[in-house]
């Protein structure tokens, strides 16, 4: 048998064999290409992108004549884009208004403020469990009477089954928040927030961090260096993380940056919960006489209270407009617990296969997932089906909630810049997710042509250059808008 790596690329190599059409799975009706217009054409040029590594479509809303078809039927790598498919399957499986739980419990009786035994946290998957929804938690916690625990702090992340992580793997940037793995108690993204502010005085800079970690610090001033451009101010400062319980800085910050914040994924991820928890229950005015550690509640412990998400219509819109990946994974990993539990990111990807047989058809080939965030070399849609399946999700029950979850072109998300590149026709007008690796540029969404009808628009670009040919995108989205 091939090496684990190779057999995994291997099924992913014959699931996109399928996938294109080129093996026996049934492929949705092929078109006729049709010619880039201009503008799209002189910007691929100018990239030095050929026109046989981009595919895009353009379809009405509501019928099946393509306004522009090229290469629409060929497998692509969409990028982040690909968190289209998974927010709409979550959307349709489990509704807007589905949430996640995180439970209390405790196994000993609460006396006077004072928990006499351990209490235990159990993860429900909920994707944005972050730093103020812990504190109303611990507020809530303490409001029954649980104010000292005289035992430990058990964690449970049992809920999702996550092989170990190597965040340097994809990329090899194991500090960028994007590479987070997922976790059944997923802790404000596993992430610190580092800011930067120069003191009026003296000739330093006051350094802050959050969420507190117990055990963990951070330098709280770094010297300025007062005539150096602010240009790349993260290599100034010469960071060191590499001791997961002290984060230092070497060298000084260029003051003409003002104020700043970095986000840094946490060195010992395996540790964060445990050492945030902790901090935030005491920040919270807690107590817990005895260590942190992981394990389930036993049969004999009680529910003190549940924690509820926030609704699955706001995770997805973090989601789409943030591009937020670690969230993707959480909703993957949620749909393969609807069947079991542990659930495992293989039971997820098999659950949105279903999902987009009944959802969008057999006939229509499925996406090859890997993660279901696009954070991915192997992942794989054709724009028709993309397009196919935008169409089927603009006439769904819940059309408007995914509608608003996507990036309103030149006003929030991942487009909020399209005003400065001058799409005057598109700023508000188009419904929108972008997608981004080293060798993937892409678009997907709806616009509203200025005739007043809408179109399902599909860009992708998968070459070398392709983030040189990010202007031949906006120039679909503008060509699509100008209808008229």
């Amino acid at each position: 048998m091939p090496p684990p790596r190779l057999f995994r690329r291997l099924c992913l190599l014959a699931g996109l064999w399928a996938a294109s059409g080129i093996g026996p799975a049934l492929a949705a009706p092929a078109g006729a290409d049709q010619p880039l217009p201009a503008g799209v054409a002189t910007a691929l040029a100018r990239a030095r992108v050929p026109r046989d590594a981009v595919a895009m479509l353009v379809l009405p809303l509501h019928g099946d004549a393509a306004r522009l078809r090229h290469r629409a039927d060929e497998a692509m790598n969409p990028a982040s884009v690909m968190k289209m498919v998974t927010t709409l399957a979550a959307l349709d499986t489990l509704g807007s208004g589905y949430t996640w739980t995180t439970r209390f419990y405790a196994d000993g009786p609460v006396l006077d403020g004072t928990l006499n035994g351990n209490l235990y946290i159990q993860g429900g998957g909920d994707p944005k469990l972050v730093l103020e929804r812990i504190d109303a938690a611990f507020r809530q916690l303490q409001a029954l009477g649980v104010r000292r625990v005289r035992g430990d702090m058990v964690l449970d992340h049992s809920i999702f089954d996550v092989p170990a992580h190597d965040p340097a793997a994809f990329d090899n940037e194991p500090l960028r928040p994007y590479n987070v793995a997922p976790d059944g108690l997923l802790v404000n993204f596993k992430a610190l927030i580092l800011r930067f502010t120069p003191q009026t005085e003296g000739h330093t800079v006051l350094v802050t961090s959050e969420p507190p970690l117990a055990g963990v610090t951070v330098d709280a001033q770094v010297p300025l260096a007062p005539d150096q451009a602010c240009g790349d101010w993260r290599a100034a400062l010469q960071a060191d993380f590499s001791d997961p319980a002290q984060a230092r800085f070497l060298g000084r910050y260029p003051a003409r940056c003002g104020e700043r914040e970095w986000a840094v994924a946490y060195i010992d991820p395996a540790s964060y919960a445990s050492r945030a928890l902790l901090a935030l229950f005491r920040v919270a005015g807690g107590q817990v006489d005895g260590t942190v550690r992981e394990g389930r509640p036993p049969a004999r412990a009680r529910l003190l209270m549940g924690a509820p998400s926030l609704p699955l219509a706001e995770v997805i819109a973090d989601v789409n407009k943030r591009s937020n990946n670690v969230m993707a994974q959480q909703l993957v990993l949620t749909l393969a617990a609807q069947r079991h539990v542990p659930a495992r990111m293989a039971d997820g990807r098999d659950a949105i296969t279903a999902w987009w047989r009944r959802f969008v058809g057999a006939a229509t080939p499925a996406p090859l997932l890997e993660n279901g965030a696009g954070l991915s070399r192997d992942e794989r849609i054709t724009p028709a089906a993309l397009g196919r399946m935008l169409q089927l999700a603009g006439q769904h029950a819940e059309a408007d909630a995914y509608l608003q979850s996507l990036s309103l072109a030149g006003v929030d998300g991942t487009t909020e810049r399209m005003r400065e590149r001058g799409l005057v026709h598109v700023v508000g007008n188009a419904w929108l997710k972008t997608g981004s690796l080293r060798d993937v540029a892409s678009v997907a969404g709806y616009a509203t042509g200025r005739s007043g009808r809408r179109y399902v628009v599909v860009g992708i670009v998968n070459h070398a250059n392709a983030p040189a040919a990010r202007p031949a995108l906006d120039a679909l989205l503008e060509w699509a808008v100008d209808d008229r």
